[in-house]
């Protein structure tokens, strides 16, 4: 059974990885990782560089993932039309598709407040994984703050620990946004790094710990 969950992950990565490069291109994202040097944070290099723990065991955050809707870096925002540094990567899903935590770590944040909407964030050791425009909303009770989806079955609370590839959320419309999408954005040691070169090494390595099973 675990192994036919792995497969079944390993190709939904395939699946998106094949979109990736066809939507926008090798050279896109590389483009897009050059104008992003000009960001108000300093980027790290390559994820093979900074990576210390085995990719293969990461999870893809969106179920039932349809397309990348816009790359990491500078772009004309789809609200206002001006120039502006976008820090993560769209993944656009039909709304109320779950969406799962990328790496096991701790909740450190759950908020409803902000342009991202309801959203989570994560911590896994140096990295920090924020999930944005999720379905829900957030409550207080009297041990801590909580993200409560009751329509889809989904409490976090905040300070819990989260395994890999446990449902944290379902994709929605809170926050600013034009269309339902996770927005995923990812630091390392507090600084940005490109979701979509993560998800490149995260299938490299997941090929090649099952080759025959991905032919």
């Amino acid at each position: 059974m675990i192994n036919c969950l792995r497969l079944k992950q390993n190709r939904l990565i395939l699946l998106a990885v094949l979109v990736l490069f066809i939507c926008v291109g090798v050279g896109g994202f590389r483009q897009e990782q050059i104008q992003a040097l000009n960001a108000p944070e300093k980027l790290l290099p390559q994820p093979q560089e900074i990576a210390s723990t085995a990719w293969q065991h990461a999870s893809f955050p969106v179920e039932e993932f349809q397309s990348y809707t816009s790359p990491f870096g500078y772009r004309l925002s789809p609200v206002t039309g001006e120039k502006q540094f976008h820090n993560g990567l769209d993944l656009a899903a039909p709304l109320g598709s779950y969406v799962r935590n990328w790496w096991t770590g701790k909740v450190v944040k759950v908020s409803d407040d902000t342009a991202c909407g309801t959203s989570v964030i994560v911590e896994s050791g140096g990295w920090r994984h924020a999930y944005c425009h999720l379905e829900g909303h957030v409550e207080k009770a009297a041990n801590g703050r909580y993200m409560i989806d009751r329509s889809g079955g989904i409490q976090i609370w905040q300070g819990q620990d989260i395994p890999v590839g446990m449902r944290i959320g379902r994709v929605g419309m809170t926050g600013r946004t034009t269309g339902p999408h996770l927005h995923w954005t990812l630091k390392f040691n507090g600084n940005y790094v490109d979701p979509a070169l993560v998800l490149k090494e995260m299938f490299k390595k997941q090929a090649m710990l099952m080759p025959d099973k991905l032919s």
